[in-house]
């Protein structure tokens, strides 16, 4: 099991990019920011990678790794909705990093 403070340090490493922070800005409010999807829900499943990679301007694997780095740290959820991954979101482990981020400061 991870430490907070190691916890902390990922979701830093994670938000060191712009892409990274566009994505979960994105992701706050989807259906403002991509078109609709054949399969799953923008809200409630979350927004397909390849949707993302697309308004964000990167290839597939691009878009992987930075989604993946998102993920590990906790601020992303996926959902596999046949042979896609949807992302969104993790808004209760943002609070609590938002809150542990200012503690540490």
């Amino acid at each position: 099991m991870t430490s907070r403070s190691e916890n902390v340090e990922s979701v830093l490493r994670a938000l060191a990019s712009d892409r990274r922070l566009l994505i979960l800005e994105w992701l706050k409010r989807p259906r403002a920011h991509f078109r609709a999807q054949v399969d799953g829900d923008l809200v409630r499943d979350g927004v397909c990678g390849v949707l993302i990679a697309e308004k964000l301007g990167v290839s597939q694997p691009t878009v992987s790794e930075h989604l993946k780095i998102l993920t590990r740290a906790g601020l992303l959820t996926t959902k596999r909705v046949k042979q896609w991954t949807f992302y969104k979101r993790d808004e209760t482990r943002i609070a609590r990093m938002k809150a542990a981020i200012v503690e540490k400061i």
